[in-house]
């Protein structure tokens, strides 16, 4: 038996490996900065621009990841904000915030929720808010 047939057979059966993925860690909760509590329990959305959800996770490039911090209007699900960048910091979170300003009208009343990373908590990102 030849190692293609090998592989066929170990792939019909479900026996191939899977490569390990690498886990990055993007949040940073062990910080002094002030959180805030969670206003989006039992809220129902009716409109856009009333929610935005904020979070930063990884991509996967060719050669290494970089950070993606992301914006998305709650109620159409539509991403509003973006930044990629090789550095996880508050700049990041601040572009991805400053795109969706941008191309947004924002009404009184807005929750803006993310998760309580150093990027989100920082002094520079909460005045900007």
């Amino acid at each position: 038996m030849n190692s293609k047939r090998v592989l066929r057979v170990m792939r019909e059966q479900g026996l191939l490996c899977q490569p390990k993925r690498r886990f990055v860690i993007t949040t940073d909760s062990n910080h002094s900065n002030p959180v805030f509590k969670n206003l989006l329990r039992d809220k129902e959305l009716t409109e856009p621009d009333q929610v935005w959800h904020a979070d930063i996770t990884y991509v996967t490039l060719p050669k290494g990841f970089a950070y993606l911090a992301a914006i998305i209007d709650g109620y159409f699900r539509k991403c509003i904000g973006w930044k990629l960048s090789k550095r996880i910091d508050t700049q990041l979170a601040l572009d991805a915030l400053e795109m969706a300003l941008a191309s947004r009208q924002v009404k009184s009343g807005l929750i803006h929720h993310s998760d309580r990373g150093v990027q989100y908590t920082s002094g520079a990102y909460v005045s900007r808010l």
